[in-house]
């Protein structure tokens, strides 16, 4: 695993952070979460401080949040390796996971006696946008988080061609 290291130069975006990216093989050890977790932290704070990126305390958590729900469901259900992406784009923080498993998630109905389960519910009720798709190899799940409490979603589908995707917010029985 490496450490953070916001990478790329000021080239647009609301604040000229749409550079501004890093990455993370995470091992299959039991310490991968915490560690892409720390790691979110860490890009998210020296943005803050050295780019200028806008971040409230709600921005940094619910980071930390789908972050810890994505590289847990890619450690869970995936063989082999992944990896964390995450990037800076004006007041958002997309957060892309790639594991191993071709099979996309689907978001179950929501059941209140169900016990566990409830990750990707809880990603896309708080995410602005939410993708998965297939790659070559296995899948990228990728979320895309507000930094500042007045962020408002855009609107704008910036997902790759052949994306499957909902807008976060609405009612999906699956992906």
């Amino acid at each position: 695993m490496r450490d953070p290291e916001p990478t790329g130069g000021q080239s647009g975006g609301a604040a000229g952070t749409s550079a501004l990216r890093t990455s993370i093989a995470l091992d299959g050890d039991g310490t991968a979460i915490a560690h892409a977790r720390r790691m979110a932290v860490a890009f998210l704070t020296r943005a803050q401080s050295e780019h200028g990126v806008r971040l409230s305390q709600r921005g940094m958590d619910l980071t930390q949040l789908v972050v810890s729900e994505l590289v847990t469901n890619a450690r869970k259900y995936a063989p082999g390796p992944a990896r964390m992406d995450l990037s800076i784009d004006g007041d958002v923080v997309e957060v892309a996971v790639w594991d191993s498993d071709p099979v996309l998630p689907v978001a179950r109905a929501a059941d209140a006696g169900r016990v566990g389960q409830h990750g990707l519910e809880i990603v896309m009720a708080v995410s602005q946008g939410f993708s998965a798709q297939r790659e070559d190899v296995g899948k990228r799940i990728t979320a895309r988080i507000g930094l500042a409490d007045d962020t408002r979603t855009a609107g704008a589908d910036t997902r790759p061609a052949g994306a499957e995707s909902r807008p976060a917010g609405q009612d999906r029985s699956s992906i």
